[in-house]
């Protein structure tokens, strides 16, 4: 059976279907069409699934260490509260008051209507073939010679050399639906691999075992 990797893309969804080696890129909508997916047995999705009610997530932390330099690319997902904020400013000041002072960043914030909308879509109890997992993490697990920004010429070469052992990125990205960019179609081939491996039970995960309110786990794999 095959399995899904995800990667949000401009109020879009870029899916990458993987079945052996082979890889199909897709467009889709929304979180829904991610689910509607035929035959797929784990969605691995580039984005907070557990959300803290009050703190820093430990798999947030534990990803950055992880990472290093690259630790950036994480952005800290934010509280729970958060999700029913009409805008920035009171997104802010919920994450202040519910925090204890910390705020929420701009690239956080732009994050939060898609949280809300994958939040919404796995329903109660949630739809535990939904894994959150963060593509880097990939990319320095599949190659350690991963180091360079993903928009770069050097970065992108070098996920694709990462991918090309365990499956047919070139291809891939060859039929891609017009107009999806290079660098999220590579992190939704990685998210798909990291699907594999936690379908296959060979996944790595960084998180404390909590779970949040709504019963999901606060956690990241690949």
């Amino acid at each position: 059976m095959a399995v899904l990797g995800v990667d949000g893309w401009r109020g879009r969804w870029v899916g990458a279907l993987l079945e052996g080696r082979s890889v199909r890129l897709l467009d889709l909508a929304d979180v829904p069409a991610v689910l509607a997916v035929p035959d797929v047995e784990v969605v691995g999705i580039d984005m907070p699934i557990g959300l803290s009610d009050g703190g820093v997530r430990a798999c947030d932390v534990e990803a950055r260490q992880r990472l290093g330099r690259a630790g950036s690319s994480v952005f800290p997902a934010p509280v729970r509260a958060v999700l029913g904020a009409g805008d920035y400013a009171e997104a802010r000041r919920l994450s202040v008051e519910t925090t204890g002072g910390r705020s929420l960043s701009a690239q956080s914030f732009q994050l939060v209507a898609a949280i809300r909308g994958l939040d919404d879509a796995l329903g109660d109890p949630p739809a535990e073939r939904v894994v959150e997992v963060h593509p880097e993490l990939a990319f320095r697990a599949l190659d350690a010679r991963v180091c360079d920004p993903k928009p770069s010429a050097r970065g992108q070469a070098q996920r694709i050399r990462a991918l090309e052992p365990v499956l047919d990125v070139l291809d891939a990205l060859a039929d891609a639906p017009p107009r999806v960019p290079a660098v999220d179609a590579l992190d939704a081939c990685a998210a798909a691999w990291s699907a594999r491996r936690i379908a296959d039970g060979t996944a790595e995960c960084v998180g404390d075992g909590a779970i949040d309110a709504r019963g999901r786990p606060m956690r990241i794999c690949w």
